[in-house]
């Protein structure tokens, strides 16, 4: 890959970092703020911030691995450094995932409108159950991410450059395919979250559906808070759901690289399209989440009358 290629694309890499970084740390900055105002927390303010948090972490790790690919491809290459950044994008990945699940779950719970007995009964429990549910995720990832810890110390990478005794090729080869099966069943895992965001979501437009044909019935006008609210929910979960599958499509191509060591170049353009994922959502929920939305155009005017201060 020539000199051209690999500065725009780190200079891509920057940008969509920068985005991601600004996003998520003023969601969590705003909140944090808030907590000490109040002396309190919300459940959705506690969600969106861990939410933040591991997304910081995340955007971290994704971007030291493009760094490392591209400045020092030599420590890439080694089994040991590549195993701890893999756990740690992994036990990122699952966090995220199931923190995106608390959240779609929170807004189903709040804003659709059934009468079932369980329905109620989570709709009356969730607000005290977030902080030991989000707990519960945390502990769940460290524990499902820690078979890529396994072997730490096999270098398969290198293995596979060095010609050696056919005993040792055969060893490299079986510890690549148990890698590669580990990694699989990994990423297959939080096809379970996704299944819950995915049901919140439906049951979200039944809701809504149900509403809309109440309000049709007893004649009342179309625009009222709990549609607005139904849509709003709907918007979060859709991007969610949507930027879900381009950011684990672009994870399976990032992770080729470690059996596939010639596609350096697929591999950071898949980084690059995981970087932008968590970056946009960032986005949407500020948007989408009006105490935030607010907190953003204050900041904004502030910028704009300090630089025109500036330019007076």
């Amino acid at each position: 890959m020539s000199g051209k290629v690999e500065d725009i694309l780190m200079l891509l890499a920057a940008g969509e970092f920068s985005l991601g970084i600004l996003g998520n740390a003023f969601i969590g900055l705003v909140n944090f703020m808030d907590w000490i105002k109040n002396r309190k927390i919300c459940s959705i303010d506690l969600i969106l911030t861990s939410l933040a948090i591991s997304r910081i972490f995340l955007l971290c790790i994704i971007l030291l691995d493009c760094l490392i690919l591209v400045l020092h491809p030599d420590v890439y290459a080694a089994g040991k450094q590549m195993r701890i950044i893999d756990y740690l994008w992994t036990l990122t990945n699952h966090l995220i995932v199931w923190f995106a699940t608390c959240l779609s779950i929170f807004y189903f719970l709040k804003i659709a409108n059934f009468i079932h007995p369980l329905f109620l009964w989570m709709r009356w429990r969730i607000d005290s159950a977030i902080p030991r549910i989000l707990l519960g995720c945390l502990a769940l990832s460290v524990f499902i991410s820690l078979p890529v810890t396994r072997n730490l110390d096999d270098d398969f990478r290198r293995c596979v450059k060095i010609k050696v005794k056919m005993n040792l090729t055969l060893r490299c080869r079986v510890n690549k395919a148990q890698y590669a099966s580990i990694k699989i069943y990994l990423n297959l895992l939080t096809l379970l979250p996704f299944s819950v965001s995915l049901i919140s979501f439906l049951l979200l437009i039944l809701s809504l559906w149900r509403h809309t044909r109440r309000m049709q019935l007893n004649a009342t006008g179309y625009r009222d808070p709990s549609i607005e609210a139904h849509v709003k929910a709907m918007r979060a979960v859709t991007s969610f759901l949507l930027l879900f599958i381009a950011y684990y499509l672009a994870y399976l191509v990032a992770t080729s690289s470690y059996f596939m060591p010639e596609t350096e170049l697929a591999v950071i353009v898949g980084e690059l399209i995981a970087l932008i994922c968590p970056s946009i959502h960032s986005v949407i929920l500020i948007l989408e989440n009006k105490k935030l939305r607010k907190a953003c155009l204050r900041v904004l005017w502030k910028v704009k009358y300090i630089l025109q201060r500036r330019n007076c």
